[in-house]
């Protein structure tokens, strides 16, 4: 056997998958740019509505008595510690967290309007053009599925809205819009390894 040929074998590997990101980067700039000529266009016509919907105005699942029985020790624990130390004003940011905590996981949302047009997204009765709107994607929590848009204001970041249709979303946004899951930050990483390390409710 020839003992190069193995190592030309593994050379072109780097090489290929160079190729395969170049190709993917390419194909992404082609599409930002169709997607802001499109933009452009939407402007010069007039206003379309492509959908309305209605929906919960967050997330909600009901929680167990197991899940704030666990939530109750660790956060008297960490109290405890904090008071040894006498850490009193993070207490009181502990404590003011976990009653707005409490209060979204036992009360139900109110639902809002949400409309999608051909000039940018309505919600909450606020409009978003789509020159304010970064990407989008979506995320399945507690059963729903969840439409996340990023937007170039300061506030808010990310929209959120609550969809039961995601195909159909899909198809509207896509030509305005460039679907894209950035990846996970730090906060992420951090809350998915607790979810998993510390499971607050039973099985």
């Amino acid at each position: 056997m020839d003992p190069k040929q193995p190592q030309s074998q593994t050379q072109a590997k780097p090489a290929d998958t160079k190729t395969a990101e170049e190709e993917q980067l390419r194909q992404k700039e082609n599409k930002v740019e169709e997607i802001l000529r499109r933009r452009q266009e939407a402007f010069l016509e007039e206003e379309k509505v492509l959908l309305e919907w209605e929906a919960p105005q967050r997330v909600f699942k009901k929680r167990p008595k197991e899940y704030f029985t666990t939530i109750g020790a660790i956060v008297i624990l960490v109290c405890l510690i904090l008071l040894f130390v006498q850490e009193f004003l993070l207490i009181a940011v502990i404590v003011a967290i976990c009653f707005v905590a409490y209060t979204l996981a036992t009360v139900e949302p109110e639902k809002t309007k949400h409309e999608i047009s051909t000039r940018g997204v309505r919600t909450g009765g606020k409009f978003y053009r789509w020159d304010e709107l970064g990407r989008y994607w979506f995320d399945d929590h507690s059963g729903q599925t969840v439409l996340n848009i990023e937007t170039f204001i300061t506030f808010p970041r990310l929209l959120i809205l609550i969809v039961s249709d995601k195909d159909k979303i899909k198809d509207l946004l896509s030509p305005y819009l460039l679907l894209e899951k950035p990846e996970p930050g730090f906060l992420d990483k951090t809350s998915e390894w607790l979810a998993k390390k510390v499971p607050l409710e039973g099985s």
